[in-house]
C-alpha cells in the first residue's frame, strides 16, 4: 500500500498546494474563486477510492463525497470527529494531502465545496435533532429568529451569551432555545438536572444565570430520566461538531443552518442574525 502523507505544517507544490490545520468554521463565509467545480455526494461516487484515502478511513476519517479541485487534483470531502477535513490527491500519484488548498494569491479555496458535502448535512441533522429533543425556550414563539444553543450550567461563556442575548429576546426578535448539557463536570450534570426537574425550567434557568457568580442553582442527584436526557444531549453535541460550550445554531437568510462558536456580544449577535 502506498504511503499516506499527514502534514502539520505548510506545504507548497508548484505554487498551488497549501496545508494549514485550521478547521472550517460554519459561520464564516468567504470568496471561493472556484465555485463552479462540481461536487458529488458519497452516494454518487462509484469509482474505487485511492489507497491513501482508504488508509485515512481506516484511521477514523469519514468519507462524504468527492469534488473537482483546480488542475489535475481530485478533492475528497472527509471529516474527523465531525470536523470537515478535505484531502487532495494529485492525478499522477496516490499520496493524499490533508488540509486547506491555497491558490497562488494565498486564498483558501474549495471550502464551499467541502462544506456542501460535510458541514451542511451535519448541521441540518443537528438542527432536526435539537427540534426533537427537550429544550428550554426563552423569548416569544413568533420571534423572527430561532437559535439553539448548547448550555452548560457551569460555563461562564454560556452565561455571557445569556446576558448578551437579553436585548434581542426583550425586543421580540429572538427565541433562544437552550439544549442543556452537563459536560464540564459532575456538578454541571447535577445543576442541569436541577433546572430540568424544577417546576418551571425556564424560570430556574433565569434564576441560575442571574446568580451565576454566586454558584447559581443548587445541584441535585439526577433522576434516571434527566441523566438519560443529558447523556443524549452530550451525544448530540458530539454529532453536531461542537467542541465546547456555548455552541449555537441558527438559520441564515438563505435558510441554511450555521454555527456560532463561543460567546458573542449583543452587537455581534445582531449582525449575525441581521437584527436592527
Amino acid at each position: 500500500m502506498k504511503n499516506t502523507i499527514r502534514f502539520t505544517y505548510f506545504l507548497a507544490i508548484a505554487g498551488l498546494f497549501g496545508l494549514i490545520t485550521l478547521p472550517a468554521q460554519a459561520e464564516e463565509t468567504g470568496t471561493d474563486s472556484h465555485e463552479d467545480h462540481q461536487v458529488s455526494s458519497a452516494a454518487d461516487t462509484g469509482a474505487p477510492l485511492p489507497e491513501s484515502i482508504t488508509a485515512l478511513l481506516d484511521q477514523g476519517f469519514k468519507f462524504h463525497g468527492t469534488f473537482d479541485a483546480p488542475g489535475d487534483i481530485q478533492g475528497y470531502a472527509l471529516s474527523y470527529n465531525n470536523e470537515p477535513m478535505p484531502a487532495y490527491v494529485p492525478s499522477a500519484d496516490d499520496y493524499a494531502i490533508v488540509g486547506t488548498l491555497i491558490d497562488p494569491q494565498g486564498n483558501a479555496v474549495m471550502e464551499r465545496q467541502v462544506q456542501a458535502l460535510v458541514l451542511g448535512p451535519m448541521l441540518e441533522a443537528a438542527w432536526s435533532a435539537f427540534e426533537d429533543t427537550r429544550f428550554i425556550p426563552e423569548g416569544p414563539d413568533n420571534a423572527s429568529h430561532i437559535v439553539y444553543t448548547l448550555t452548560d450550567p457551569n460555563c461562564p461563556y454560556c452565561n455571557a451569551l445569556w446576558k448578551s442575548s437579553r436585548p434581542l429576546i426583550e425586543q421580540g426578535e429572538l427565541q433562544l432555545r437552550h439544549v442543556l448539557v452537563g459536560v464540564l463536570s459532575e456538578d454541571s450534570l447535577r445543576k442541569a438536572a436541577a433546572i430540568l426537574e424544577s417546576n418551571d425550567p425556564a424560570s430556574a434557568l433565569e434564576t441560575h444565570e442571574l446568580n451565576f457568580r454566586d454558584g447559581g442553582i443548587g445541584p441535585v442527584v439526577p433522576s434516571e430520566e434527566s441523566r438519560a436526557l443529558l447523556t443524549r444531549h452530550a451525544q448530540l453535541m458530539r454529532e453536531a461538531g461542537a467542541t465546547g460550550t456555548p455552541t449555537s445554531y441558527y438559520r441564515d437568510e438563505a435558510g441554511k443552518v450555521q454555527r456560532i462558536n463561543g460567546a458573542v456580544s449583543t452587537d455581534r449577535l445582531r449582525g449575525i442574525l441581521g437584527v436592527e
